[in-house]
């Protein structure tokens, strides 16, 4: 039973997004994905999907996106992006997903020998045009995370598990350490997986590797040529 991870899904099964607008590498993106993963993935494993699932703007429109997802083979563990609009309370998230998905937002999820913790996060100090609103997000942001890792690393301790984190935007700052980077590695993380960077000027921009003992990767899926990638065995 293996671990994968693939983010930035950007389904629009339910609309008409196209992606390509992007770059002719996104033009029937979702075709391409589902074959790698039908391909690479077996129903045993699970595969964590760190944000930006939908462009549906309501939980009901996102429904053929999630039934994509769905289809695929694997758990599936869902993180809220800052593009899935769709993603209200996690009640009602958690509610109307299908049976193969979970989704995780300020708690942990447990899976097999893992403890999957996590939050979106968001821009950080000194992003272009860094404003007050987004200082707001962005402490909320560090309470959710520390929450998780809170809630992960009791259970890890009492169930001996290994903890896995899960964020959507990138915890470093322009590849330098961050307060999120210190939080993560202070909560004896063993991987930390986030996607959010699209292109060859964002991608590389990506820190990947060691880091303190957490070992980082970029997960989005046009990074990773939308194939699923195996982050454990």
């Amino acid at each position: 039973m293996a671990i994968w991870a693939i983010s930035d899904l950007h389904l629009s099964l339910n609309s008409d997004k196209p992606m390509d607008v992007f770059g002719d590498h996104w033009i029937g993106h979702h075709e391409r994905m589902a074959q790698s993963w039908d391909e690479r993935v077996d129903k045993d494993d699970l595969v964590l999907v760190p944000g930006d699932h939908s462009w549906a703007l309501k939980l009901d429109e996102a429904s053929k996106d999630l039934e994509w997802i769905h289809q695929r083979p694997g758990t599936k563990m869902l993180l809220k992006g800052n593009h899935d609009y769709w993603w209200t309370g996690i009640g009602k998230v958690r509610q109307a997903i299908p049976h193969t998905l979970r989704a995780l937002q300020n708690d942990t999820l447990e899976w097999n020998d893992y403890r999957i913790a996590g939050a979106r996060l968001w821009n950080q100090p000194g992003h272009r045009n860094f404003s007050s609103d987004d200082e707001r997000i962005y402490k909320r942001e560090i309470e959710r995370l520390q929450l998780s890792l809170n809630m992960a690393q009791k259970q890890c301790a009492k169930d001996n598990k290994t903890l896995i984190v899960m964020v959507h935007y990138p915890p470093f700052r322009d590849g330098k350490p961050s307060i999120f980077t210190e939080m993560i590695e202070a909560s004896g993380t063993d991987l930390c997986i986030y996607g959010h960077l699209h292109g060859r000027n964002s991608h590389h921009r990506a820190f990947e590797g060691e880091h303190h003992g957490v070992n980082y990767h970029l997960v989005a899926c046009d990074y990773l040529n939308f194939k699923p990638v195996k982050l454990r065995d």
